[in-house]
């Protein structure tokens, strides 16, 4: 049992122990390191790629400074020698060398269990008292007939290979494709976006609206519930995707390069989880509350177990970890107040139980929304396509929150305190906000639930009587 795995004529010419041995140096797995490390713990932390992970190297920081580059304007040139250079002055803090100066005994290689409590990286042999799994996700390639005839981005090849693309086709319509369709756009390509269902699937329709309608104007065609049954090269290096779907069986798209951006699946292939007594379903290491896998001295974060894919939610596993495996105290994952954030032009963030989930669960359900176009800060500074959306009980307890606008990345956060402290929609209202501020919208949205009660003839005949009181 849990010996499958083991090569017995393998020379194994180093063996190394810790209290923890952390597999992919990620965003999670560069947390757990970091914290445990300066904590007291023995760390050893593997990587077989690039410090930092999918968020320095391919996902959030390459995509957002080539956004910021593309919405001022840049060419393609500068906007890449831009990403660049974000990229190079963030990497030193995710370096080999920061942690070895840290005291993190830093090994690259491809990780591999070979038994419940050992791993091989190349011929050193590697002993832990807890492991943390942290390898991070991969992009998924769906099974479409000639889609491996043909060249493809996604975001792992996109940023190093620096297209100049005269049409890009994306194909997805999540927040990756969003991201890239506008990005691309905005530097002066041609985009079309070609996505099954709807568009941002996982946001409210509502506000995704606004989102639709500021691509369209920035010149994206967009192709919704429009799956692509088959992709074939052309004789000028470009790609044609045939689609299907009610209205659109036989629609051909062409374009000069494609960028496939369909979601994300676990990468621990090769990893030898089987090995180690962890169970898999569907793709994804089974995990307790506590992060546990079916192997209690395994812990698994980040993007190999979700929920949540993103960088933010990883670095709230990590806590959850070194608690568990440093303090053995019962830490447990909580998922209710998590948010996200597409970062298009206008900007679209959430947290909490979209419209349709909230009257699934309450019977009574108050939709609270107050519009940018009301906001005088908004105004000057001419920016008012936006909303705030806020869903919360009869008794004003707030269950989830939808902002759509410049900067409503940083305007979720209150909503986000809502939900993780349980607070009402009053204790929001009451706050005193700056003006004139983006922050207003959020109150003004919140005082809008005793609107009703404030204003009504009741009120009015109780200040008269009053009055007449003197």
């Amino acid at each position: 049992m849990g010996t499958a795995g083991i090569d017995r004529t393998k020379k194994i010419t180093d063996r190394i122990r810790a209290d923890l041995c952390v597999i992919g140096a990620g965003s999670g797995g560069l947390s757990i390191a970091a914290g445990a490390v300066q904590m007291g713990a023995s760390v050893i932390l593997i990587e077989q790629s690039r410090m930092g992970g999918e968020c320095l190297n391919t996902g959030c920081v390459p995509s957002k400074a080539l956004l910021a580059a593309a919405a001022r304007g840049d060419d393609f040139a500068a906007a890449y020698d831009h990403m660049r250079q974000v990229i190079a002055a963030i990497e030193p803090h995710d370096s080999a060398e920061r942690f070895r100066g840290l005291g993190v005994h830093v090994v690259f290689g491809k990780a591999r269990f070979v038994a419940p409590r050992f791993l091989e990286v190349g011929d050193t042999s590697v002993t832990a008292r807890r492991f943390i799994v942290a390898t991070g996700s991969a992009p998924v390639v769906p099974s479409i007939p000639g889609l491996d005839t043909v060249p493809y981005y996604t975001n792992e090849t996109l940023f190093d290979s620096a297209p100049e693309p005269s049409h890009l086709l994306v194909l997805g319509g999540g927040p990756i494709g969003v991201e890239m369709a506008q990005a691309y756009r905005r530097l002066g390509a041609g985009v079309t976006l070609v996505e099954k269902g709807r568009l941002l699937g996982r946001d409210d329709p509502e506000l995704a609206a606004i989102v639709r309608a500021s691509l369209i104007a920035d010149g994206v065609t967009i192709r919704e519930k429009t799956p692509v049954t088959a992709v074939e090269g052309t004789g000028d290096g470009g790609v044609t995707l045939t689609c299907g779907g009610a209205g659109d069986a036989g629609l051909q798209l062409s374009g000069s390069h494609l960028l496939v951006a369909a979601g994300r699946r676990p990468k621990i292939d090769d990893l030898g989880l089987e090995d180690a007594n962890v169970a898999i379903n569907d793709g994804v290491p089974l995990v307790d509350r506590r992060l546990r896998t079916t192997n209690k001295r395994i812990f698994a974060i980040g993007d190999v177990v979700g929920p949540y894919r993103f960088t933010h939610t990883a670095s709230y596993q990590a806590r959850i970890v070194i608690t568990n495996a440093l303090f053995r105290l019962p830490a447990r994952a909580r998922y209710d107040a998590v948010p996200w954030v597409t970062y298009t032009d206008p900007e679209l963030a959430h947290v909490g139980l979209s419209e349709a989930e909230a009257r699934a669960k309450e019977q009574d359900v108050r939709i609270l929304r107050f519009p940018f176009e009301e906001n005088d800060r908004a105004i000057a500074e001419g920016a008012t396509s936006g909303l705030v959306k806020v869903m919360a009980t009869k008794r004003g307890r707030v269950l989830g929150a939808s902002i759509v606008g410049d900067h409503a990345g940083e305007l979720i956060l209150p909503w986000v305190l809502a939900l993780k402290y349980r607070l009402g929609v009053g204790k929001l209202a009451q706050a005193i906000v700056p003006y004139p501020t983006l922050s207003e919208v959020s109150a003004r949205a919140a005082g809008s639930f005793h609107t009703p009660t404030l204003f009504s003839a009741r009120t009015r005949r109780l200040v008269r009587m009053l009055a007449r009181l003197g």
